[in-house]
């Protein structure tokens, strides 16, 4: 029986080799998009406000894979390329949405948080829905990593390939966020 490990790499390599393959191609492209697609949602979900926006990020992001695959050296897992796209897409689609963005100010909330409280989606407990809040309270940068790390469990050295980041920076921006986020639960427990 083949490891978690082991499946991922083979399926990588089937995939690469499909895709490499002029006649094979498209159907090389299908597999990785049935292979990543579910993952790279919750990826995007983590960051940006709504289910509409993540199937939106979602997409740009396969278009971008699909144009530039061709340019995958394999220096990388294919995953962390696909996340690095992902991530980029998504920090793109948030500056753009922050440009066109009016933000009341005497609304304190997240807009995230309102988000999540009235859509069908999200099925969270409060524990899920405070650290959502405490998510919100974070620099992007130290969201990103905390996103990364924890949701998406990446190892320092598959996120410092997808971000250019060193891991020791990483390391630091984690441990800082996760300490903004205990503070920030230690202040809205009841």
């Amino acid at each position: 029986m083949l490891g978690q490990a082991e499946h991922n790499k083979d399926t990588e390599k089937k995939i690469l080799l499909l895709l490499s393959n002029s006649q094979s191609s498209e159907k090389g492209f299908r597999m990785l998009v049935q292979t990543y697609q579910e993952r790279l949602y919750w990826h995007i979900r983590q960051m940006v406000e709504s289910h509409d926006d993540t199937d939106e990020v979602l997409q740009n992001t396969f278009i971008k894979i699909y144009k530039g695959i061709k340019n995958f050296r394999g220096e990388a897992k294919l995953y962390t390329w696909l996340y690095r796209i992902a991530t980029n897409e998504c920090l793109t689609f948030l500056k753009k949405k922050q440009r066109h963005k009016v933000v009341a100010l005497d609304n304190e909330e997240s807009g995230l948080v309102n988000t999540l409280k009235a859509e069908n989606y999200f099925e969270g407990d409060q524990a899920m829905l405070l650290l959502r809040k405490a998510l919100e309270t974070l620099p992007e940068k130290q969201k990103q990593v905390f996103v990364l790390r924890y949701f998406d469990e990446l190892s320092y050295k598959d996120i410092s390939a997808m971000l250019d980041v060193s891991v020791g920076g990483l390391k630091a921006s984690y441990h800082h966020a996760v300490k903004k986020i205990e503070a920030f639960v230690k202040d809205n427990v009841s």
